[in-house]
């Protein structure tokens, strides 16, 4: 399994929690994504936490294409 630098991907304020409460927080904790991007998240798919957005269909989705497209 890969590892992950979660100093590059979270705000600095969830560098230090556990794996369960990310997944719990607000997908603002993610870098680079500010509350109101959170705001609109939740408005057009019902997206409030970092494993809603991890389990978003399409997210899911866009990812499988890439893969299909990397594996050429």
């Amino acid at each position: 399994m890969a590892s992950i630098d979660l100093d590059k991907v979270l705000d600095s304020a969830w560098a230090d929690k556990s794996l369960p409460e990310i997944l719990a927080a607000p997908v603002a904790a993610l870098k680079g994504v500010s509350d109101r991007d959170g705001e609109l998240l939740e408005e057009a798919f019902g997206v409030k936490t970092v494993a809603d957005l991890a389990n978003l269909k399409y997210a899911r989705w866009a990812q499988a294409l890439a893969a299909l497209n990397t594996a050429k």
